[in-house]
Parts: C-alpha cells; structure tokens; sequence
C-alpha cells in the first residue's frame, strides 16, 4: 500500500520539532478529518531557508509527506520553496495511495502558510504566493454555533 520512502518517513521522519521565534509558521488541516500540519521556518538575509521544523498530527502519510516536505524545501531559497507542489512531494516519496494525496496537499499549503506568514512580518511580496485560507479557524468556529 505504501511506497518505502512513505514508510520510512513515518517511521524516521526528519526535522520534527519546533522552532523558537521562526522566520515564518504555517498551519493547515481539518480537525474533523484529523490532518493537521504545522511548519516553521528559519529564512536567513538572503531569504535562504536556513531550517526547517514540523509538527502533524494525523495518519502516517500526513507525517510522511510533512518530513518530505521539509527535506524538499531545507536549504533553499524562498522561491525555489515556493515551488514545491504536492506533486513534487509525491514524486519523492514514490506516490501515495489516491486515498491520502490530500496529504501532500497539506504539505504543499503548510510550506505557503508558513512563507505567507514570513512575508508578512517583514513587509515583503513573494511571487506567486497567495494568502491561505484559514480553514482551522473556520472549522472552530462553525463548530461553536
């Protein structure tokens, strides 16, 4: 059902943790659905992606596709980081079953999140990068109604 790198990212996943004061932070996920990812990033000066962090809670492809997700972005620029799709993470953990694509795509919105984060802290536009939609918060709320 699952690819080794899949497994091997769950099992060992890379950067897991958190970063004091990051650069950026991005969180994304549906708590009704459980998938919930949260990125921080150290950018440096020359918007160079210095290190990376993760925390998911959520099934085994979620934690996989987060630690390929960081891996994928670490030491790159912001733009080049802006590049990494859901696609491009798939393709490095050797495909995902149709079930859980929706992971990479967390992935993929988790890493924006957290630039979309980074550009606004310090006042800067980054191309292509569109302000994500805050559907935690939306969920928490229309759970309190």
């Amino acid at each position: 059902m699952y690819t080794e790198k899949v497994m091997d990212h769950f099992e060992h996943p890379r950067n897991v943790g958190e970063i004091e004061n990051p650069s950026g932070m991005g969180t994304v996920g549906n708590p009704k659905c459980g998938d919930i990812m949260r990125i921080y990033l150290d950018i440096d000066e020359n918007q160079v992606i210095r290190d990376v962090k993760f925390k998911t809670f959520g099934c085994g492809a979620a934690v996989a596709t987060s630690s390929m997700a960081t891996e994928l972005v670490k030491g790159k620029t912001v733009q080049e980081a802006m590049a990494v799709t859901n696609k491009a993470v798939m393709e490095a953990l050797d495909g995902l079953p149709p079930v859980k694509v929706h992971c990479s795509l967390l992935a993929e919105e988790a890493i924006h999140a957290a630039l979309w984060d980074y550009a606004q802290k310090n006042g800067i536009t980054i191309e292509g990068l569109e302000k994500p939609k805050d559907n935690i918060e939306e969920e928490e709320e229309e759970e309190n109604y």
